[in-house]
């Protein structure tokens, strides 16, 4: 264990309320639909449309319902410049940057892995199937 996780282990052990404030913001950035917004935005803005196709398989409503909380959460910003229809722009904030680079890692890590954890899921459900 180095430094860093001692430290961090004693500020948690030392403040209960704070595993439930890091567990809430975790399960917000980790959901599937805001990991896709972070990677489209970690390059450039887009608007909700442009969001919408290129996500794909989301609806209209989940991607209004991860932008609001992301906005809420101060991950993007959102940008309505007046026009017929209203044009609204998404763009990472500085916290929201922050949050792109372990998700790219973390999606490295992912792609990576596929065939292990295919591997893994496949001789468990035979070990599983045997026992049914």
């Amino acid at each position: 264990m180095n430094v860093t996780d001692t430290a961090l282990d004693a500020a948690v052990a030392h403040r209960p309320g704070a595993c439930l404030k890091v567990s809430q913001a975790i399960g917000r950035i980790g959901d599937k639909w805001t990991v896709m917004v972070i990677v489209l935005l970690r390059r450039r803005g887009h608007r909700f449309n442009e969001l919408k196709r290129e996500i794909g398989g989301i609806s209209q409503r989940m991607l209004t319902l991860t932008l609001r909380n992301m906005e809420r959460d101060g991950l993007v910003t959102r940008t309505v410049t007046p026009s017929i229809p209203p044009r609204v722009d998404y763009e990472l904030t500085d916290i929201g940057q922050s949050l792109a680079e372990p998700v790219k890692v973390l999606g490295e890590w992912a792609f990576k892995n596929l065939e292990r954890i295919a591997a893994a899921q496949a001789a468990y459900d035979a070990r599983t199937d045997e026992k049914a």
